[in-house]
């Protein structure tokens, strides 16, 4: 969602010259010239030791020409290579009989899942979470976009000439930040954010600051880098994902035994390569590095200092870096998929960029007796925080801050006023959610033009007013034209915050529109745009209504969001429909009703700034509640009614990337409830005769073979279930992903005979439908097979089938 946002601060580019020589190379077996990962080498000069990377290659800098380097590896004879003028060396290694027959026999796999099984069952002593009943730390982060080593530049021609000004006088992109974490039982993982600044803004860029870029520990199930969860070396069920292997031991006051883990699974479960470093006494881990090979390649490195007072190993520095791979596997960065097309290799006459993320903990406590943090949301903002002093960041900086930085923030704002970069990320960020910002004013892009059975092409515009107009007043609304109907639709509305951190604002409006049938919409649901609806095309049969409205919505709290509303409706019917009302068939009446409406998330992950509350990570389960209530005589309300809407979603995101989704939604009405006010199942099915003609586009989470205005319900419970497979690999533009789909509904329906002049049955029965989609096949295009059956099949098989189009589209 926000790939197109950040690519406009990955514009920032600048280089650098290498002072030292770099050696580049690759170790093989000389057997069957299959890379070594991670084999020694050490530069005999100088005393020098690196490892090879996962596909055997390596980069060494060093400060001569000439020396010897020797090359070692657990089962192999070890190699001395002399250095002279040679830019790049394959070095084969032979494998040694006596040291594999040793290998054998000392069974060192068998070994390494022994100190495996040992650190998982020592989590308890090692890992801070399990041990301390809470801890915190001060951590300082830098973030930086350079090419002072291999890496990669973003390739984008509109920018390229603004930012070839700027190479040489600072890095291409800098933010730092520093913050306090404290962990507690209860809520988990907290930041507080004292300091940030990004080279060129003046205010934060929420995505960077919400940014989960390197999981804390090692220890848990999942193990996250750059928005991406992969399997963790050290979970419950490690040796299903990984394979171990011990390499050596270190010599230190405290050995360790440095294992390499290799993925098993890595088609079907998303996995690193690396190695863990395991203290040989309390089996805590030392240091650990994770790689990835793909699109972008990934080094992801944590190291530990042992605390002898409280015997743990506790992190102390993170380090990340992405440079340009080879192909294959994308990577999310700054939340959205970033592939070759974005980011890619040097050319010829330029020189490679590089990311890299530094971050380091410092002033740990364990068990305090009263904690720091006192906030409700996972992540808050301090209310200074992109305010602080020169003396602020020198005194909280732990890694140094040079002049090339210092140029960093001139240079880098200058071009983000030249490129109005500022405006573009307002832009897409509006656009994500159906907004196009024009000055003060937001267009609402749903209100454009759409089209349905009744309206024929609904033409119109409307927006609202924004920050530009006034910071907490706004005017909202829109006008429209139906042209097969012939009429128009329009809303004017005013707002005004009362509340600026709670975010609580109280709206007034007069809307006069057409409404489908039967629709129950949650009042605190999140704003959805779609290029295309396409349930809507079908839809033919509405109800007119003229309502007078006030509502106040209000976040309790960062996971808990309420609208209250109370509105006086005039209804009236664009068709035959007629609802017996004391022996009266009654076309128009009044609704006085008042709506409280709550959705809750309390497995999401919250950003609290100053004016602002952004779900940053979507957890599962959400719930939503709602408790509408029409009173009889209150502004000439003719009917008493109280409707109920619960639902529930719920997804299980495994790490084999095979995904499963629930919708649970439960819905009663009771008293004096026209059909207008009633339920239905969400139908996508035109009624048309044959199959053919019924092809249409499907739902996200519509019936595809209920045919519309077939069943309705005063009460009514529904469950739909989409278990995704992992996406088939085509191509890199080709990644089509087959989905199992089956949706169940059951209602009931107390006073059907009061209805007049529309014909629908309940779902006293059980409605069933089974269905499998082949999403993205295209341009996000795919098919959808859907099939009716149970106690609602129907005599002709080709009516209880759903041939259609999907469509799933993001930028």
């Amino acid at each position: 969602m926000h790939r197109f946002k950040i690519l406009y601060l990955l514009l920032l580019v600048g280089s650098f010259a290498h002072a030292q020589h770099l050696l580049r190379g690759k170790i093989v077996s000389q057997e069957d010239q299959t890379p070594i990962p991670y084999a020694r080498i050490e530069w005999v000069n100088q005393n020098q030791t690196e490892l090879s990377n996962i596909d055997g290659s390596f980069n060494l800098n060093v400060s001569q020409k000439q020396g010897y380097l020797k090359v070692s590896y657990l089962g192999y004879i070890s190699k001395k290579i002399k250095i002279s003028s040679n830019p790049y060396y394959l070095i084969q290694l032979e494998p040694d009989p006596e040291k594999l027959e040793e290998v054998f026999v000392t069974s060192t796999q068998q070994l390494a899942q022994r100190i495996i099984n040992k650190s998982i069952q020592q989590k308890a002593y090692n890992d801070p979470d399990l041990k301390f009943k809470n801890y915190s730390y001060n951590n300082y982060l830098k973030l930086i976009i350079d090419n002072q080593k291999a890496g990669f530049q973003v390739d984008l021609d509109t920018t390229n000439t603004s930012v070839s000004t700027i190479l040489n006088q600072g890095r291409a992109y800098l933010t730092e930040e520093f913050s306090n974490f404290e962990y507690t039982k209860d809520k988990g993982l907290q930041e507080k954010i004292l300091g940030t600044r990004t080279a060129g803004f003046k205010q934060p860029v929420f995505e960077m600051l919400s940014l989960n870029i390197q999981s804390p520990s090692w220890y848990k199930e999942k193990y996250t880098i750059f928005g991406n969860d992969y399997a963790g070396p050290l979970a419950k069920n490690t040796f299903r994902n990984y394979r171990y292997k011990v390499l050596d031991t270190t010599q230190s006051t405290r050995p360790a035994y440095v294992i390499y883990f290799q993925p098993k699974r890595q088609k079907t479960v998303a996995s690193l390569e690396g190695l863990l470093y395991i203290d040989t006494l309390n089996y805590g881990l030392q240091k650990a590095v994770g790689q990835l090979k793909g699109e972008l390649e990934i080094e992801a490195t944590q190291n530990f200092t042992y605390l002898s007072e409280q015997d743990i190993w506790f992190p102390v520095r993170n380090e990340i870096l992405l440079k340009p791979g080879t192909g294959g596997k994308k990577v999310s960065i700054f939340g959205g998929s970033i592939s070759l097309g974005s980011l890619t290799s040097n050319k010829s006459n330029e020189k490679p960029q590089y990311l890299q993320a530094i971050s380091t903990n410092s002033n740990w406590k364990f068990n305090s007796e009263k904690p720091l943090l006192n906030q409700k949301a996972a992540i808050s903002l301090a209310a200074k925080a992109t305010e602080r002093s020169t003396e602020f960041w020198q005194q909280n900086r732990s890694i140094p801050y040079s002049s090339r930085d210092q140029r960093t923030f001139k240079s880098v704002e200058q071009l983000i006023e030249q490129q109005d970069i500022d405006r573009k990320i307002n832009l897409l960020q509006n656009f994500n959610i159906g907004y196009l910002p024009i000055g003060f004013f937001n267009l609402d892009l749903r209100t454009l033009v759409k089209y349905n059975d009744y309206e024929g092409f609904r033409l119109g515009a409307g927006g609202v007013t924004n920050q530009n107009f006034a910071k907490r007043f706004r005017i909202d609304g829109y006008s429209v034209y139906g042209f097969k109907d012939r009429a128009f639709k329009y809303k004017i509305g005013a707002g005004y915050q009362l509340n600026p951190n709670k975010n609580t604002w109280l709206n007034l409006s007069y809307i006069n529109d057409i409404e489908e049938i039967g629709t129950f919409k949650y009042l605190t649901d999140a704003r959805v745009y779609s290029l295309f609806e396409p349930r809507l095309v079908n839809i033919n049969f509405y109800y007119k209504y003229e309502s007078y409205q006030a509502n106040l919505q209000h976040q309790i709290a960062p996971s808990l969001l309420s609208e209250f509303k109370v509105a006086k409706t005039n209804i009236n019917q664009t068709g035959g429909y007629r609802y017996i009302d004391n022996q009266r068939a009654r076309k128009a009446y009044d609704i006085t009703a008042f709506t409280a409406s709550f959705r809750y998330s309390p497995k999401s992950t919250f950003l609290q700034a100053p004016n602002k509350n952004i779900e940053v990570e979507v957890g599962y389960p959400q719930f939503s509640f709602q408790l509408e209530r029409a009173i009889k005589g209150v502004l000439n309300g003719d009917y008493n009614y109280t409707k109920l809407g619960l639902k529930m979603q719920y997804t299980i995101e495994r790490i084999t990337q095979v995904n499963t989704e629930f919708i649970a939604e439960a819905n009663a009405g009771f008293g004096d409830l026209p059909l207008t006010h009633t339920f239905h199942a969400f139908p996508n099915s035109p009624n048309k005769e044959t199959v053919m003609n019924r092809f249409s586009v499907a739902g996200r989470r519509t019936f595809e073979t209920m045919y519309f205005s077939e069943f309705f319900s005063d009460k009514q419970a529904s469950l739909q279930i989409k278990h995704k497979l992992r996406p088939f690999t085509i191509s890199q533009r080709i990644q089509p992903q087959l989905v199992f789909i089956s949706r169940h509904a059951i209602g009931d329906f107390d006073a059907k005979d009061r209805h007049l002049g529309v014909r629908f049955n309940t779902l006293n029965k059980g409605y069933h439908e089974a269905g499998i989609e082949l999403n993205n096949i295209l341009f996000g295009f795919g098919l959808n097979f859907a099939y009716r059956y149970g106690a609602y099949h129907l005599p002709q098989l080709e009516d209880n089938i759903s041939l259609k189009f999907t469509f799933y589209f993001k930028l």
